[in-house]
């Protein structure tokens, strides 16, 4: 039975991929699916994008037990800031100027909108060397996840994972990423919605209010407005999770490809409402671990709260329930690792290799996100302790370098190339440098990621009105 759903699931992304190759004629089709996406579809590809296996699994059981219900502010500033207010503010005014500019990238936005290819430059190599480290990072929590209730070893699972995205992928570009992101993200939807469901009557938690005054009895803390942890990396998570989605190329990329303005309003619900259920789902589960263990599962004589989730699944959940949570992460896994192969190609064929190349610029973006579903798959296998690093850094660093020239570019005329850079440089410096001085510590990144976003926002400002401003601009905003 587990391998029939597992099989027919299979079938099913690829056969979304065949329909969607058959509507993949251009550069344009295979990147923006030919910016004709309809609102359903452009916000579940949002919503897929932003919560990969890291929410449902590292996030969920290691914020969740440490936090408690604390943990909830991030569902909080996910569906407000990360979701809602990021589809108010940025979805309107980035595909109204970006078909304006006929920019394709955030690299082509950046050198269109100030008029510089250094700019261009940088952040397509910013792209390129934290986004392809980031992408081995969706492979997390599939080891133990499907050893326990499929029995496939880790390796095999994550080279299903990496095939199936690589050749649907290729086959219909973005357009497919996006039709299996709305079948994945339906899957995400029903599956979190089961999953507190069936944690709230079981009786070791017994229904809301009671598994309140049982979290109670564990450790008061865990419903205290702030947590054991304190205010700061409370602060730090929230700021780094909810802001991030504003400067990251594989988010910001669903702004370029919805159809047209008027279909925003009905994207932002949906978006909306998916953001919710979802991080709702995985932070309150996360915060009943509490309920059914003492103590995280060990690795190695170390507790490990990585394993909370993918433990819970296998050991209190049915088999029938297990299985649909499986398939959640691993929706969750493909449309995330898709998303960030097809930017990180980009960066590459659109915004690095010369203008002489554009006439194979199709052959060449599917040559790269071969290549780059193959290399993620290689770093997530060699856990080479470099690109640890990287991945560690790279949500806050990416969305630093990127958030402030990116905003401002949409709204404000004054904002000018040294501003923007200037910008790029401090997120990218307090991201990189931050973290190498505190020694890549976890319980400092999140916070540092966030100075990395919010520092920009100042000095962007700053450089541009003290090197005399937009004044030369000739973008029309």
């Amino acid at each position: 039975m587990k391998t029939a759903v597992l099989v027919l699931y299979v079938v099913g992304m690829l056969g979304l991929g065949y329909f969607a190759s058959r509507r993949t004629r251009s550069l344009g089709d295979f990147f923006l699916a030919g910016r004709n996406l309809g609102p359903w579809v452009s916000a579940f590809a949002y919503g897929t994008t932003y919560f990969s296996a890291v929410l449902f699994i590292g996030y969920a059981g290691r914020i969740g037990w440490g936090f408690g219900l604390s943990s909830l502010w991030i569902v909080v500033g996910n569906t407000i800031v990360g979701s809602l207010l990021a589809w108010l503010v940025l979805a309107q005014r980035t595909r109204r100027l970006t078909e304006r500019l006929n920019a394709m990238t955030m690299p082509e936005f950046l050198k269109a909108r100030y008029g510089s290819e250094l700019l261009k430059v940088l952040a397509a190599l910013v792209i390129f060397f934290f986004l392809v480290p980031y992408s081995a990072s969706v492979y997390m929590g599939l080891s133990y996840l499907f050893d326990a209730v499929l029995g496939i070893p880790y390796r095999y699972a994550l080279l299903l994972m990496a095939v199936l995205t690589g050749v649907y992928l290729l086959m219909g570009g973005y357009l497919a990423v996006s039709l299996t992101d709305a079948v994945q993200g339906m899957i995400m939807l029903f599956g979190s919605l089961f999953l507190v469901g069936y944690l709230l009557a079981r009786p070791e938690v017994g229904g809301l209010p009671q598994a309140v005054a049982r979290l109670s009895q564990v450790d008061p803390r865990l419903v205290s407005p702030v947590g054991p942890p304190g205010f700061w990396p409370l602060f730090g998570l929230v700021v780094l999770t909810s802001l991030g989605p504003w400067g990251l190329p594989q988010m910001v990329q669903k702004f370029y490809a919805i159809r047209n303005e008027k279909m925003v309003a009905t994207a932002t619900v949906v978006v909306t409402i998916f953001a919710l259920v979802c991080t709702f789902a995985a932070y309150f589960s996360g915060s009943l671990t509490h309920l059914f263990f003492k103590e995280p599962p060990l690795v190695n004589g170390q507790a490990d709260p990585d394993l909370l989730m993918p433990h819970l699944i296998a050991t209190i959940m049915p088999p029938s329930f297990a299985l649909i949570f499986l398939l959640l992460v691993f929706s969750a896994s493909m449309s995330t690792l898709s998303s960030l192969v097809l930017v990180s190609s980009s960066a590459v064929v659109i915004d690095l290799l010369p203008p002489a190349t554009r006439p194979r610029s199709l052959l060449l973006m599917r040559v790269f996100c071969a290549v780059f579903v193959a290399l993620s798959l290689f770093l997530a296998l060699s856990k080479i302790s470099f690109i640890v690093n990287l991945m560690s850094i790279s949500w806050g660093t990416v969305a630093g370098s990127f958030l402030a020239p990116y905003l401002y570019g949409l709204y404000w005329k004054g904002g000018n190339r040294w501003g923007a850079l200037a910008s790029m440089l401090s997120g990218l410096s307090v991201g990189l440098f931050g973290a190498v001085l505190f020694g890549f510590r976890s319980s400092v990144l999140p916070l540092l990621g966030s100075f990395a976003m919010l520092i920009p926002l100042g000095v962007f400002p700053v450089v541009s009105l003290v090197t005399g401003g937009g004044k030369d601009a000739s973008v029309r905003l």
